[in-house]
Parts: structure tokens; C-alpha cells; sequence
């Protein structure tokens, strides 16, 4: 059985430990590889190599290094097919969203194969008599970035392509669950021309990778996670002086007008609640629904729907593909069902059940099927936690307003959406509600990668975001040069503050 190892300095190399994790083919619930768990010696080792590369690395041309990103999107683009049954054997999704994962990853690379052009800075001239002004975006030193499990190829490379190309080193952790992306992703970087020790993964328990928020040569983290974990993170690596992007839950809530396109309403909240089986925090899982004759025609429609998703292995052996792959692992499982559970004895009506589904041949992967709650209340856990699971709750709710003061209350903003067919009240929505990323007839609003992806409220921890412009200002810091070049030598002493006019 082969066992996934760390990628350090250039080389594939197992852990001197001999631990291992099983990593399991959702779709199964079948032990499919071994990762191999690194002890703190070998995270030290993986940073202390990334901070021997930095010198060289940052003192590459951008040209150099956005030549050596395009070189990685063509291995990516060769692979891709490759890459995407890695995720679907670890994680589960379906094929056609793994594929759509690495798209969007890719765009990431893309949107970084110009930084020549992004991190050219600005230039003034004779700001004052013979004086000139510009400023330099140089790199940090060595970054790190811990991932989730959901996204085992874009979260990680929402990161490293623009860290990468800024002149940062990087180390990556990624979860246990699902470890096979990344270090394909670090050999293709390796055969696209990066040098060894540029980029490095490192698997490792949670303990262990505790020093990637406290060691010197850290500069910077980035964090995708729970918003428990993402403070933490937040908290312990600022307090070491580093810069931290810390994204955390989310609870992601669509308003529902009497005068949306109901059809299209509907189709937009079984892709954003049901899609990757609910397992992103972009997902839809709540809809606050004005009227309750809207909510009725709503879940009338919903239900049927739910009863005909095609639910099974993310990789079917002919036939059509599946619309919704298993849970991540057995306990992920245990852990959405528990959530139904909850949500029966909280009061909501259960109108579409997911609990022991099964799938033909498939008797230990681990299946929850779509389900949807009506009479979901803001005082109950299952509206205000975050499941990760397809379970779609229904909010019924007067008019807008108590609609976007049911969504403005919750503690989480990381995506919100409106369905209506009324202008005003599209763009009232877009100017009040507290969220980062703002959809309208839009059900997962994922920024493009030449804008930016973040929350509000405690689903990011941080000042700025991921990708786009906010991630090329987190890996770089400015420096600002003002030049005089006189013709002889400066000859009165200047005691007061130069104004240079």
C-alpha cells in the first residue's frame, strides 16, 4: 500500500517517525494509502530549508518566476485528469467538481503569471526640486499555509501560486484526509523549473505543526478552517509578529423574494446546498424564504429534486454522473447526521430525510442524502452552526426587512445572495447585508482570482484577503525610496523636517 510522504527540498521523503494515518476512499470507506506523520524535528527541517531557498528564490526576476508559473499551468492543464481522480479517491466529490476545483485553482496561477505587472510598484518624479519618489514590493520570507480538507487542490492554491511568484518560500501543511494533491502539485512545480526547497509540504499532526505560527523564520500564514481554529491561529502567529489571513465558518444564508424566478431560485439552491455534498464554505444551507406562500411553492418544487439526486461514488463506471458524492470521512458522517438529529429534536420540519441512505454496492462509503428543514428558527444549532453537510434549512420571514436582520444578525458573513427579479431591492441588498462576498440571482458567489475572496465577522480573522490584489499586498511589503542625485555635495545641514516642494 503506498504512503503518501513530505515533500522537502525537492524530494519525496517519508518520516523517520514510521507513523502513519490511513487515508480512506470515501466512496468505500476502504483504506486506500497511508500518510506519513512528520515529527517536529522534520517541520523545523522543512522551514529551515525554505529559509536557506528565500535568498536566491527573492532575488529571482519576476520575469523568471512568472515564466516558471506559466510552465506550471500547462503541467497542471496535462494533468488536470490526473490530478482530479487524486481528489475524488480522497475526498470524494464527484469527478466533474473536482475537475471544476482545479479550474478554479488554475485561474489562481494565471492571475499570478502576471506579476511583473502587479508588483511593479510606482514611481514620482521631482516630487521636489531634483528629488524622485517610487516604491518597492519585496517579498516577505518564508510563508505558510495549513488547508482543509474540502479543497485539496484550490484552497492550496489560492496561496502558493501568487507566494510563490511574489519571491516568498513556502511551506504547506495540508489535512491528513486528504494528502495525495498536494505533493503531486509540488512535483509538478519542481518539473515547471522551481528550484528545490522554493516549496515544500510537510504532514503532520496538529501539535507538530503549532511552530509553522511561532518559528523566527515564519513570516506569514495563511489559514482555511473553523473559525475556532482560525482565531487561535490568528491570535498565537500575531502575537509572534507574523502577518496571519485566517479564514474560519461560515453559514451562508440566500433571501428568498415573492418575486424571484422560482424555477431558477430553485435550480441555484440545490447546486449551492447539495454541490460537493454540502462541504464548502460557500454552500448555500439556508434559504430565508419572504411569505410563507413563497416558502410553500419553494419546498414544493425543492422536494422532488431532493428525492431524485443522484447520489453515489464521485467516479461512476459508466452511465450519468452523480450530482452529489459521499461525506469526507466516517466521522464527518456521524457528525451531519448528529445535525439531523438535533434538528428534528430542536422542532424543525424535517421534509426530506438523509439519514441511512444507501447506496447500491457501496454499503460503507459514507452517504447522507439531501435534506432539507422547513421551519427553521435563528435560536435553533442547526441554523446557527455550520453543518458542512447537505442539509438545507428553510427560514420563514415576513417581509425583507426581518429578512436581512435575520442575515445581518448571524455571527458569520462569509457569503450571502438575494433572489429577486426587483432591481431595488437587489442593490438595497448588496449596500446592507454584512457579508464578504455578495451574490444576486447568484447562489456561491466565489470571487474570480483577480479579485479578492474573504468574509466579514468571525469567518475571517485578518485584514486581508486571499488572491487577487489583497493577496499579492499580503505577501509582498512595500518599501518607498525617495532619491536625490545633486551635482555636488549637499552643503547646509537641514534640522527641520524637509518639505521638498
Amino acid at each position: 500500500m503506498k504512503t503518501v510522504g513530505n515533500f522537502i527540498g525537492g524530494q519525496v521523503c517519508l518520516s523517520s517517525s514510521n507513523q502513519t494515518v490511513d487515508v480512506h476512499n470515501p466512496a468505500t470507506g476502504q483504506v486506500e494509502r497511508r500518510v506519513t506523520q512528520s515529527t517536529a524535528a522534520e517541520v523545523k527541517q522543512a522551514i529551515d530549508v525554505a529559509h536557506q531557498a528565500f535568498t536566491d528564490w527573492s532575488r529571482t526576476t519576476p520575469l523568471r518566476r512568472a515564466r516558471i508559473m506559466f510552465n506550471f499551468k500547462a503541467l497542471l492543464e496535462q494533468h488536470r485528469e490526473e490530478l482530479a481522480q487524486l481528489i475524488v479517491s480522497e475526498h470524494g466529490k464527484v469527478y466533474s467538481d473536482a475537475l471544476g476545483e482545479l479550474t478554479r485553482g488554475l485561474e489562481v496561477v494565471e492571475f499570478a503569471c502576471g506579476i511583473p505587472h502587479l508588483i511593479k510598484g510606482e514611481y514620482s518624479a521631482d516630487v521636489g526640486s531634483g528629488v524622485d519618489s517610487f516604491s518597492l514590493m519585496q517579498p516577505l520570507g518564508v510563508v505558510a499555509g495549513i488547508t482543509p480538507f474540502n479543497f485539496p487542490a484550490m484552497v492550496p492554491m489560492w496561496m502558493f501560486p501568487i507566494a510563490l511568484a511574489c519571491g516568498n518560500t513556502f511551506v504547506l501543511k495540508p489535512p491528513a484526509l486528504v494528502p495525495s494533491a498536494s505533493v503531486r502539485l509540488a512535483e509538478l512545480l519542481k518539473e515547471a523549473g522551481l528550484p528545490d526547497g522554493v516549496f515544500n509540504v510537510v504532514h503532520c499532526s496538529n501539535e507538530n505543526a503549532a511552530q509553522l505560527c511561532t518559528d523566527p523564520h515564519i513570516q506569514a500564514v495563511s489559514f482555511v478552517g473553523s473559525s475556532a481554529v482560525a482565531e487561535h491561529i490568528y491570535t498565537t502567529a500575531s502575537a509572534h509578529g507574523k502577518r496571519v489571513q485566517a479564514f474560519g465558518a461560515a453559514k451562508n444564508q440566500a433571501i428568498i423574494m415573492p418575486d424571484a424566478d422560482l424555477d431558477a431560485t430553485v435550480n441555484a439552491l440545490m447546486g449551492g446546498a447539495f454541490g460537493s455534498a454540502g462541504e464548502r464554505c460557500m454552500a448555500l444551507p439556508v434559504a430565508v424564504v419572504v411569505g410563507d406562500d413563497t416558502a410553500d411553492k419553494l419546498i414544493a418544487k425543492l422536494k422532488p429534486l431532493i428525492a431524485q439526486l443522484r447520489v453515489g461514488p464521485g467516479i461512476q463506471q459508466g452511465g450519468e454522473e452523480n450530482e452529489m458524492g459521499p461525506l469526507v470521512s466516517s466521522a464527518h458522517q456521524k457528525k451531519v447526521l448528529g445535525y439531523i438529529d438535533l434538528g428534528v429534536e430542536e422542532g424543525a420540519t424535517l421534509v426530506a430525510d438523509g439519514r441511512n441512505y444507501q447506496v447500491a454496492g457501496y454499503p460503507d462509503g459514507y452517504y447522507v442524502g439531501g435534506t432539507l428543514f422547513d421551519h427553521v428558527t435563528s435560536d435553533m444549532r442547526i441554523y446557527r452552526e455550520e453543518i458542512f453537510g447537505p442539509v438545507l434549512g428553510i427560514v420563514r420571514v415576513p417581509d425583507y426587512q426581518t429578512a436581512i436582520d435575520t442575515v445581518n444578525s448571524h455571527e458569520f458573513g462569509n457569503g450571502s445572495a438575494i433572489f429577486t427579479s426587483n432591481g431595488h431591492y437587489a442593490r438595497q441588498f448588496v449596500q446592507e447585508v454584512q457579508a464578504g462576498m455578495v451574490g444576486v440571482n447568484v447562489p456561491v458567489p466565489v470571487p474570480m482570482a483577480f479579485h479578492s475572496f474573504g468574509g466579514w465577522k468571525r469567518s475571517v480573522f485578518g485584514a486581508l484577503n486571499v488572491h487577487g490584489t489583497d493577496g499579492v499586498r499580503f505577501y509582498t511589503r512595500m518599501k518607498t525610496a525617495t532619491a536625490r542625485w545633486p551635482t555636488g555635495q549637499q552643503t547646509v545641514s537641514e534640522y527641520s523636517m524637509p518639505t521638498l516642494g
